[in-house]
């Protein structure tokens, strides 16, 4: 496995792959990986004769400098998993590498990158939509691999691949999860062990939800796993929105749509820090 900072570096080693006609894929990462990552890593090595995963951690994602600050950051260790995955090449670029000038491009998909996520961190997307098509542009996959955990930022990514006329395929892998159903997220190395110890109590109360949801409302499903959350101490729900799973606008009957998913953040622990997480109904 070959570990570049430089994007020309990277550019060469994929001008020669290509040449002998091999096929391309990309897992763009933002380090301190866990299991969740080497899942998309090994499906990548599956489907395609070249494996490039991306590690940068990238700032303008970010619209709270403190949650970029404290993102955890562990290249190494990130290394020794992606070779154990069988990763051919690790692009891990500097900022000013992977944005000599200041990215001003703007991406707006209205709606589904302006609800959930969209309108409780502003400007999010559109880092997220700058450093991936930049990727896209660097590496030219033939397919991306991305976790459902971020289900919003699948559906943001592939309205952009549409918008940019990109030819790569977005693939979608499932969301890995430890032993006690709390979701694998980069995040959760932050937890304190007694945060840590709550943290499952998310998933519990959207896996419950499942049997209420078919005797009960779309409102009233609603309210349920945010009390069940909300009444633990420690767990603060930021939102919890039941939508329809493509176009991502809520729904206020479950007959509204035949791909109904609960996508949910919630605030964990003092500090705190934010999780993700989502269920689908159907």
């Amino acid at each position: 496995m070959k570990v570049f900072q430089k994007i020309a570096d990277m550019q060469n080693a994929l001008f020669d792959e290509r040449k002998a006609g091999k096929s391309v894929g990309l897992v763009p990462t933002m380090g301190a990986l866990h299991e969740g990552h080497a899942s998309l890593v090994r499906r990548c090595v599956k489907e395609n004769d070249v494996t490039v995963v991306s590690v940068f951690v990238n700032p303008t994602q970010f619209n709270d400098p403190n949650d970029l600050k404290n993102y955890p950051r562990d290249l190494e260790a990130d290394c020794r998993l992606l070779e154990q995955c069988g990763a051919d090449y690790v692009l891990a670029p500097t900022v000013e590498e992977m944005y000599p000038t200041p990215d001003r491009r703007q991406f707006e998909y209205p709606p589904v990158s302006t609800v959930m996520e969209g309108a409780h961190r502003p400007g999010h997307f559109n880092g997220v939509c700058q450093v991936v098509s930049r990727l896209f542009y660097i590496v030219r996959p033939d397919r991306s691999y991305f976790g459902e955990k971020d289900w919003q930022q699948i559906a943001v990514v592939k309205a952009m691949v549409a918008h940019l006329g990109l030819d790569v395929d977005i693939v979608e892998c499932p969301i890995v999860r430890d032993t006690d159903g709390l979701a694998r997220s980069s995040r959760n190395t932050l937890l304190a062990p007694n945060e840590r110890a709550i943290a499952p109590r998310i998933y519990q109360a959207l896996k419950e939800s499942l049997a209420y949801a078919k005797t009960h409302s779309v409102k009233e499903t609603h309210d349920k796993v945010v009390g069940d959350i909300d009444a633990t101490d420690g767990l603060r729900t930021e939102y919890f929105a039941i939508v329809d799973g493509n176009t991502l606008q809520d729904i206020t009957s479950w007959e509204d749509s035949d791909h109904v998913v609960g996508c949910i953040t919630v605030y964990c622990g003092a500090t705190p820090i934010r999780l993700i997480d989502h269920i689908k109904y159907k």
